[in-house]
Protein backbone atom coordinates (compact mmCIF):
# COMPACT_ATOMS: atom_id res chain seq x y z
CA UNK A 1 0.00 0.00 0.00
CA UNK A 2 1.09 3.56 -1.27
CA UNK A 3 0.58 6.58 0.65
CA UNK A 4 0.77 9.87 -0.78
CA UNK A 5 1.69 13.02 1.71
CA UNK A 6 0.94 16.35 0.41
CA UNK A 7 2.55 19.26 2.32
CA UNK A 8 1.50 22.68 2.14
CA UNK A 9 4.09 25.21 3.35
CA UNK A 10 2.72 28.86 4.10
CA UNK A 11 4.79 31.70 5.81
CA UNK A 12 3.46 32.98 9.13
CA UNK A 13 1.08 35.75 8.97
CA UNK A 14 2.31 39.15 9.76
CA UNK A 15 0.76 41.97 11.66
CA UNK A 16 -1.23 44.29 9.37
CA UNK A 17 0.72 47.55 10.91
CA UNK A 18 -1.59 50.25 8.93
CA UNK A 19 -1.32 52.72 11.36
CA UNK A 20 -3.93 51.87 13.82
CA UNK A 21 -4.05 48.89 16.43
CA UNK A 22 -0.77 48.54 17.71
CA UNK A 23 -2.06 48.22 21.55
CA UNK A 24 -5.31 46.66 22.49
CA UNK A 25 -8.39 48.84 22.22
CA UNK A 26 -10.29 50.18 25.45
CA UNK A 27 -13.56 51.45 25.51
CA UNK A 28 -17.27 50.91 25.97
CA UNK A 29 -19.28 48.41 24.81
CA UNK A 30 -22.93 48.67 24.73
CA UNK A 31 -24.37 45.13 24.23
CA UNK A 32 -23.82 43.09 27.62
CA UNK A 33 -25.00 46.19 29.51
CA UNK A 34 -27.82 47.24 27.38
CA UNK A 35 -28.08 44.39 24.35
CA UNK A 36 -30.43 46.27 21.87
CA UNK A 37 -32.55 48.87 24.55
CA UNK A 38 -29.95 51.94 24.28
CA UNK A 39 -30.73 55.24 22.81
CA UNK A 40 -28.98 58.59 22.26
CA UNK A 41 -29.48 59.36 25.42
CA UNK A 42 -28.40 56.50 27.32
CA UNK A 43 -25.03 56.54 25.08
CA UNK A 44 -24.71 60.28 26.09
CA UNK A 45 -25.21 59.29 30.10
CA UNK A 46 -22.47 56.49 29.81
CA UNK A 47 -20.26 58.81 28.09
CA UNK A 48 -20.58 61.59 30.65
CA UNK A 49 -20.37 59.04 33.03
CA UNK A 50 -16.85 57.70 31.24
CA UNK A 51 -15.43 61.46 31.65
CA UNK A 52 -16.61 62.42 34.92
CA UNK A 53 -15.56 59.30 36.87
CA UNK A 54 -12.30 59.14 35.00
CA UNK A 55 -12.75 56.08 32.62
CA UNK A 56 -11.30 58.23 29.76
CA UNK A 57 -8.63 59.23 31.45
CA UNK A 58 -7.56 55.76 32.39
CA UNK A 59 -7.47 54.87 28.58
CA UNK A 60 -10.78 53.77 28.04
CA UNK A 61 -11.62 56.31 24.91
CA UNK A 62 -14.17 54.63 22.76
CA UNK A 63 -18.10 53.52 22.46
CA UNK A 64 -19.46 50.56 20.32
CA UNK A 65 -22.22 50.76 19.44
CA UNK A 66 -23.02 47.32 19.44
CA UNK A 67 -25.70 45.83 16.88
CA UNK A 68 -29.23 47.34 16.70
CA UNK A 69 -28.66 51.48 15.75
CA UNK A 70 -29.38 51.47 12.20
CA UNK A 71 -32.99 50.77 10.76
CA UNK A 72 -34.26 47.25 9.92
CA UNK A 73 -34.02 47.53 6.57
CA UNK A 74 -31.72 49.46 3.91
CA UNK A 75 -32.80 52.48 1.54
CA UNK A 76 -33.70 52.13 -1.83
CA UNK A 77 -29.92 52.38 -2.92
CA UNK A 78 -28.94 50.22 -1.03
CA UNK A 79 -28.10 52.07 1.87
CA UNK A 80 -27.79 51.69 5.73
CA UNK A 81 -30.58 54.68 7.51
CA UNK A 82 -30.35 56.34 10.34
CA UNK A 83 -32.82 55.72 13.30
CA UNK A 84 -33.57 59.31 14.31
CA UNK A 85 -36.55 58.27 16.69
CA UNK A 86 -33.43 56.79 18.63
CA UNK A 87 -31.04 58.57 17.88
CA UNK A 88 -32.13 62.41 17.10
CA UNK A 89 -29.36 64.35 16.55
CA UNK A 90 -28.27 61.43 13.67
CA UNK A 91 -25.13 59.28 13.41
CA UNK A 92 -23.10 62.26 12.59
CA UNK A 93 -24.22 64.67 15.12
CA UNK A 94 -23.94 62.36 17.88
CA UNK A 95 -20.33 60.94 17.21
CA UNK A 96 -19.36 64.61 16.87
CA UNK A 97 -20.74 64.77 20.51
CA UNK A 98 -18.90 62.12 21.21
CA UNK A 99 -16.10 63.04 20.05
CA UNK A 100 -15.92 66.62 21.83
CA UNK A 101 -15.69 64.23 25.07
CA UNK A 102 -12.64 62.82 24.18
CA UNK A 103 -14.58 59.99 23.00
CA UNK A 104 -14.45 58.14 19.93
CA UNK A 105 -17.50 56.32 17.98
CA UNK A 106 -16.93 52.26 16.92
CA UNK A 107 -19.59 50.87 14.47
CA UNK A 108 -20.95 47.26 14.40
CA UNK A 109 -21.85 45.39 11.01
CA UNK A 110 -22.08 41.53 10.21
CA UNK A 111 -20.00 39.62 7.33
CA UNK A 112 -23.17 37.82 6.73
CA UNK A 113 -26.77 38.98 5.02
CA UNK A 114 -27.62 39.92 8.77
CA UNK A 115 -26.63 41.27 11.73
CA UNK A 116 -27.19 39.09 15.01
CA UNK A 117 -29.69 40.93 16.23
CA UNK A 118 -31.85 40.72 12.92
CA UNK A 119 -30.15 44.72 11.02
CA UNK A 120 -28.93 44.34 8.25
CA UNK A 121 -25.46 42.49 7.85
CA UNK A 122 -22.91 44.16 5.44
CA UNK A 123 -22.01 40.82 2.85
CA UNK A 124 -22.18 42.38 -0.53
CA UNK A 125 -22.24 46.51 0.97
CA UNK A 126 -18.96 46.27 2.42
CA UNK A 127 -17.47 49.91 0.61
CA UNK A 128 -20.59 51.06 0.69
CA UNK A 129 -21.39 50.34 4.37
CA UNK A 130 -17.54 51.13 5.56
CA UNK A 131 -17.70 54.59 3.46
CA UNK A 132 -21.11 55.09 5.56
CA UNK A 133 -19.84 54.42 8.78
CA UNK A 134 -16.68 57.10 7.97
CA UNK A 135 -19.52 59.42 6.93
CA UNK A 136 -21.29 58.98 10.36
CA UNK A 137 -17.61 59.41 12.46
CA UNK A 138 -16.73 56.15 13.18
CA UNK A 139 -12.80 55.26 13.30
CA UNK A 140 -13.79 51.28 14.54
CA UNK A 141 -15.71 48.46 13.38
CA UNK A 142 -16.54 45.18 15.00
CA UNK A 143 -17.65 42.73 12.79
CA UNK A 144 -19.69 39.95 13.48
CA UNK A 145 -20.56 36.33 11.96
CA UNK A 146 -24.05 35.75 11.78
CA UNK A 147 -26.28 34.62 8.88
CA UNK A 148 -23.69 34.14 6.63
CA UNK A 149 -24.12 32.39 3.45
CA UNK A 150 -23.21 29.14 2.64
CA UNK A 151 -19.22 28.46 1.49
CA UNK A 152 -20.95 26.12 -1.41
CA UNK A 153 -22.68 28.88 -2.82
CA UNK A 154 -19.45 32.50 -2.47
CA UNK A 155 -16.99 29.64 -3.12
CA UNK A 156 -15.04 32.11 -0.30
CA UNK A 157 -14.75 30.73 3.63
CA UNK A 158 -14.92 32.62 6.58
CA UNK A 159 -11.55 34.29 5.33
CA UNK A 160 -12.86 35.62 1.87
CA UNK A 161 -16.17 37.19 3.99
CA UNK A 162 -13.61 38.80 6.56
CA UNK A 163 -11.23 39.85 3.25
CA UNK A 164 -14.10 41.20 1.42
CA UNK A 165 -14.43 43.77 4.28
CA UNK A 166 -10.42 44.84 4.74
CA UNK A 167 -10.19 45.66 1.02
CA UNK A 168 -13.28 47.96 1.36
CA UNK A 169 -11.35 49.59 4.07
CA UNK A 170 -8.16 49.59 2.73
CA UNK A 171 -9.45 51.07 -0.39
CA UNK A 172 -11.42 53.83 1.47
CA UNK A 173 -8.02 54.83 3.30
CA UNK A 174 -6.31 55.10 -0.13
CA UNK A 175 -9.32 56.98 -1.85
CA UNK A 176 -9.72 59.72 0.70
CA UNK A 177 -6.12 59.78 2.07
CA UNK A 178 -7.58 58.77 5.63
CA UNK A 179 -6.51 56.76 8.72
CA UNK A 180 -7.95 53.10 7.94
CA UNK A 181 -10.65 52.17 10.42
CA UNK A 182 -9.29 49.83 13.10
CA UNK A 183 -10.56 45.99 12.36
CA UNK A 184 -11.89 44.17 15.31
CA UNK A 185 -12.75 40.67 13.72
CA UNK A 186 -15.56 38.72 15.65
CA UNK A 187 -15.59 35.11 14.16
CA UNK A 188 -15.88 33.63 17.66
CA UNK A 189 -12.60 31.50 16.93
CA UNK A 190 -14.16 29.05 14.67
CA UNK A 191 -11.77 28.64 12.33
CA UNK A 192 -8.48 29.11 14.50
CA UNK A 193 -8.47 33.11 13.51
CA UNK A 194 -5.69 33.54 16.11
CA UNK A 195 -3.55 31.90 12.60
CA UNK A 196 -4.97 33.80 9.96
CA UNK A 197 -7.07 36.98 11.15
CA UNK A 198 -3.94 39.64 11.86
CA UNK A 199 -3.45 39.81 8.09
CA UNK A 200 -6.72 41.45 7.80
CA UNK A 201 -7.34 42.98 11.39
CA UNK A 202 -5.92 44.52 14.52
CA UNK A 203 -7.98 41.80 16.96
CA UNK A 204 -9.95 38.52 16.29
CA UNK A 205 -12.01 37.12 19.36
CA UNK A 206 -11.20 33.35 20.33
CA UNK A 207 -14.14 32.50 22.00
CA UNK A 208 -18.25 32.47 21.84
CA UNK A 209 -19.67 35.45 23.54
CA UNK A 210 -18.57 35.88 27.08
CA UNK A 211 -21.29 35.33 30.15
CA UNK A 212 -21.22 36.99 33.74
CA UNK A 213 -20.27 33.87 35.44
CA UNK A 214 -17.29 32.20 36.50
CA UNK A 215 -17.52 29.10 34.04
CA UNK A 216 -17.34 31.33 31.31
CA UNK A 217 -14.42 33.31 32.04
CA UNK A 218 -12.87 30.14 33.21
CA UNK A 219 -13.09 28.61 29.65
CA UNK A 220 -12.32 31.67 27.91
CA UNK A 221 -8.58 32.07 30.53
CA UNK A 222 -8.25 27.95 29.30
CA UNK A 223 -8.65 28.62 25.55
CA UNK A 224 -6.58 31.78 25.70
CA UNK A 225 -3.79 29.81 27.37
CA UNK A 226 -3.16 28.05 23.78
CA UNK A 227 -2.91 30.88 21.99
CA UNK A 228 -0.90 33.66 24.09
CA UNK A 229 1.81 32.98 20.96
CA UNK A 230 -0.42 35.42 18.57
CA UNK A 231 -0.64 38.55 20.24
CA UNK A 232 1.94 41.42 19.98
CA UNK A 233 1.53 45.28 18.85
CA UNK A 234 -1.58 45.14 15.85
CA UNK A 235 -2.07 41.74 17.06
CA UNK A 236 -4.44 40.92 20.08
CA UNK A 237 -6.42 37.82 21.23
CA UNK A 238 -9.76 39.17 21.99
CA UNK A 239 -11.40 37.61 25.25
CA UNK A 240 -14.91 39.28 24.73
CA UNK A 241 -16.29 42.54 26.49
CA UNK A 242 -15.74 43.01 30.55
CA UNK A 243 -18.40 41.69 32.58
CA UNK A 244 -16.78 43.63 35.71
CA UNK A 245 -20.18 45.40 37.08
CA UNK A 246 -23.00 43.30 35.61
CA UNK A 247 -23.43 41.70 38.86
CA UNK A 248 -26.93 41.79 39.71
CA UNK A 249 -27.63 43.68 36.69
CA UNK A 250 -27.12 43.47 32.49
CA UNK A 251 -27.99 40.97 30.03
CA UNK A 252 -27.67 38.16 31.08
CA UNK A 253 -27.89 38.94 34.94
CA UNK A 254 -24.43 38.09 36.32
CA UNK A 255 -23.44 36.63 39.48
CA UNK A 256 -19.51 37.39 39.52
CA UNK A 257 -18.07 37.95 43.12
CA UNK A 258 -15.68 40.01 44.14
CA UNK A 259 -12.52 38.14 43.57
CA UNK A 260 -14.05 36.80 40.18
CA UNK A 261 -14.27 40.34 38.95
CA UNK A 262 -10.58 41.01 40.48
CA UNK A 263 -9.66 37.92 38.81
CA UNK A 264 -11.43 38.78 35.31
CA UNK A 265 -10.20 41.93 34.79
CA UNK A 266 -6.32 40.68 35.71
CA UNK A 267 -6.71 37.81 33.78
CA UNK A 268 -7.89 40.36 30.06
CA UNK A 269 -5.28 43.13 31.43
CA UNK A 270 -2.37 40.74 31.34
CA UNK A 271 -3.27 38.99 28.17
CA UNK A 272 -3.26 42.15 26.15
CA UNK A 273 -6.95 41.66 25.39
CA UNK A 274 -8.81 44.57 24.17
CA UNK A 275 -10.19 46.04 27.30
CA UNK A 276 -14.59 46.70 26.79
CA UNK A 277 -15.94 47.94 29.69
CA UNK A 278 -19.65 46.73 28.78
CA UNK A 279 -21.82 47.34 32.36
CA UNK A 280 -24.16 50.45 33.30
CA UNK A 281 -21.76 52.90 34.87
CA UNK A 282 -24.37 54.41 36.74
CA UNK A 283 -25.10 51.33 38.78
CA UNK A 284 -21.79 49.81 39.26
CA UNK A 285 -20.39 49.71 42.39
CA UNK A 286 -17.75 51.35 43.33
CA UNK A 287 -15.59 48.23 44.16
CA UNK A 288 -16.11 47.52 40.19
CA UNK A 289 -15.46 50.95 39.13
CA UNK A 290 -12.26 50.82 41.11
CA UNK A 291 -11.13 46.96 39.54
CA UNK A 292 -11.87 48.72 35.91
CA UNK A 293 -9.63 51.52 36.44
CA UNK A 294 -6.55 49.69 37.99
CA UNK A 295 -3.56 51.91 36.67
CA UNK A 296 -1.36 49.48 37.72
CA UNK A 297 -2.87 46.56 35.08
CA UNK A 298 -4.37 49.10 32.34
CA UNK A 299 -0.28 50.10 31.61
CA UNK A 300 0.71 46.42 31.61
CA UNK A 301 -2.33 45.96 28.95
CA UNK A 302 -1.06 48.93 27.43
CA UNK A 303 2.96 48.58 27.24
CA UNK A 304 4.37 50.71 24.60
CA UNK A 305 7.15 48.90 24.50
CA UNK A 306 5.84 45.16 25.10
CA UNK A 307 2.96 43.58 23.21
CA UNK A 308 2.85 39.73 23.95
CA UNK A 309 0.84 38.63 26.85
CA UNK A 310 1.99 36.56 29.70
CA UNK A 311 2.09 32.68 29.06
CA UNK A 312 1.33 30.00 31.37
CA UNK A 313 4.52 28.05 32.77
CA UNK A 314 2.49 25.20 35.11
CA UNK A 315 -1.16 24.71 35.22
CA UNK A 316 -1.39 23.30 38.91
CA UNK A 317 -4.19 21.33 41.10
CA UNK A 318 -1.63 18.34 39.85
CA UNK A 319 -3.15 18.52 36.13
CA UNK A 320 -0.93 17.77 33.29
CA UNK A 321 0.62 21.21 31.76
CA UNK A 322 -0.99 22.01 28.25
CA UNK A 323 -3.63 20.19 28.56
CA UNK A 324 -6.95 21.70 27.94
CA UNK A 325 -9.63 22.04 31.22
CA UNK A 326 -12.05 24.72 30.94
CA UNK A 327 -13.31 23.96 34.45
CA UNK A 328 -9.68 24.80 35.90
CA UNK A 329 -7.53 26.29 33.89
CA UNK A 330 -3.65 27.40 33.93
CA UNK A 331 -2.96 28.81 37.56
CA UNK A 332 0.68 30.16 37.06
CA UNK A 333 1.60 32.39 34.08
CA UNK A 334 4.49 34.76 33.39
CA UNK A 335 5.70 37.57 31.17
CA UNK A 336 7.62 40.56 30.76
CA UNK A 337 7.16 44.07 30.57
CA UNK A 338 8.58 47.39 30.79
CA UNK A 339 7.88 47.57 34.46
CA UNK A 340 9.50 44.06 35.36
CA UNK A 341 8.50 40.62 34.93
CA UNK A 342 5.03 40.04 35.61
CA UNK A 343 3.68 36.74 37.21
CA UNK A 344 -0.18 35.66 37.52
CA UNK A 345 -1.45 32.94 40.07
CA UNK A 346 -5.34 31.91 39.64
CA UNK A 347 -6.89 29.78 42.12
CA UNK A 348 -9.22 27.78 40.24
CA UNK A 349 -10.73 25.46 43.08
CA UNK A 350 -13.80 25.30 45.31
CA UNK A 351 -11.69 25.53 48.60
CA UNK A 352 -9.11 28.45 49.42
CA UNK A 353 -5.07 27.10 48.63
CA UNK A 354 -1.80 28.01 49.07
CA UNK A 355 -0.02 28.82 45.82
CA UNK A 356 3.68 29.01 45.13
CA UNK A 357 6.01 29.08 42.52
CA UNK A 358 10.18 29.13 41.87
CA UNK A 359 11.32 31.77 39.39
CA UNK A 360 13.24 28.99 37.83
CA UNK A 361 10.07 27.47 36.66
CA UNK A 362 9.08 30.44 34.02
CA UNK A 363 11.71 31.60 31.43
CA UNK A 364 12.19 34.67 33.78
CA UNK A 365 15.08 31.89 35.09
CA UNK A 366 17.56 34.85 34.36
CA UNK A 367 16.43 36.75 37.72
CA UNK A 368 16.59 33.83 39.83
CA UNK A 369 20.08 34.26 41.51
CA UNK A 370 19.18 37.87 42.42
CA UNK A 371 16.52 39.39 44.71
CA UNK A 372 13.44 40.83 43.91
CA UNK A 373 10.59 43.58 44.63
CA UNK A 374 7.43 42.41 44.44
CA UNK A 375 4.22 44.42 43.88
CA UNK A 376 0.65 42.95 43.89
CA UNK A 377 -1.85 44.46 41.92
CA UNK A 378 -4.58 44.81 44.28
CA UNK A 379 -2.57 44.26 47.62
CA UNK A 380 0.89 45.49 48.15
CA UNK A 381 3.44 44.40 49.71
CA UNK A 382 7.21 43.30 48.93
CA UNK A 383 9.67 40.74 49.35
CA UNK A 384 13.19 39.32 48.50
CA UNK A 385 12.48 35.64 48.71
CA UNK A 386 12.91 33.67 45.29
CA UNK A 387 10.50 31.67 46.12
CA UNK A 388 7.18 33.53 45.44
CA UNK A 389 3.96 32.60 47.85
CA UNK A 390 0.09 33.34 47.64
CA UNK A 391 -1.20 32.48 51.09
CA UNK A 392 -4.63 31.15 51.27
CA UNK A 393 -5.92 32.68 48.10
CA UNK A 394 -9.87 31.99 47.64
CA UNK A 395 -11.87 30.54 45.03
CA UNK A 396 -10.77 32.55 41.80
CA UNK A 397 -8.91 35.09 43.78
CA UNK A 398 -5.94 36.52 41.52
CA UNK A 399 -2.49 37.65 42.90
CA UNK A 400 -0.81 39.62 40.29
CA UNK A 401 2.97 40.01 40.92
CA UNK A 402 5.08 42.19 38.91
CA UNK A 403 8.77 41.70 39.28
CA UNK A 404 10.55 45.20 39.19
CA UNK A 405 14.00 44.91 36.71
CA UNK A 406 15.80 47.73 39.53
CA UNK A 407 17.73 45.33 41.64
CA UNK A 408 18.68 42.59 38.85
CA UNK A 409 20.25 45.56 36.44
CA UNK A 410 21.69 46.57 39.18
CA UNK A 411 23.34 43.04 39.90
CA UNK A 412 24.19 42.84 36.16
CA UNK A 413 26.02 46.39 36.30
CA UNK A 414 28.29 45.04 38.98
CA UNK A 415 28.67 41.54 37.50
CA UNK A 416 29.55 44.01 34.12
CA UNK A 417 32.44 46.46 36.54
CA UNK A 418 33.98 42.91 38.56
CA UNK A 419 34.49 41.80 35.08
CA UNK A 420 35.78 44.70 33.06
CA UNK A 421 38.41 45.18 36.11
CA UNK A 422 39.09 41.43 36.10
CA UNK A 423 39.93 42.18 32.47
CA UNK A 424 42.08 44.98 32.91
CA UNK A 425 44.08 43.29 35.68
CA UNK A 426 44.82 40.41 33.61
CA UNK A 427 45.86 42.84 30.42
CA UNK A 428 48.40 44.89 33.03
CA UNK A 429 49.77 41.37 34.05
CA UNK A 430 49.92 40.38 30.00
CA UNK A 431 52.34 43.76 29.26
CA UNK A 432 54.03 42.70 32.71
Amino acid sequence: MRFTILAILSAGATALENGVGKLPKMGYNTFNAFGCEYDEDKLLSMAHSMVEEGFVEAGYNSIIFDDCFTKKERGANGELLEDLKRFPSGMRGLTDKLKSMGISASAYSDAGYKTCAGYPGSYGHEEQDISTFSAWGFDYLKYDNCYIPFDAVTQENVYGRYERMAKAIAALSAKTNSTPFWFSICEWGWQQPWIWAKRLGHSWRINGDIKPWWSSLAAIIDNASFHYWATGFHSHNDMDMLEVGNTGQGDPVGNLTLDEAKSHFTAWALLKSPLFISTNLLNATSAAKDILRNHDLIKINQDPNVGESIAPFRWGNGQPDFVSNATHPAQYWSGNSSYGVVFMLLNTLDEPQEMFFNLTESWAAKINKYNVKVEEAYKRKKTKQQEQRAKELRKAEIAELRKANKLYKEKIAEEKHMQQAREKEEREQAKA
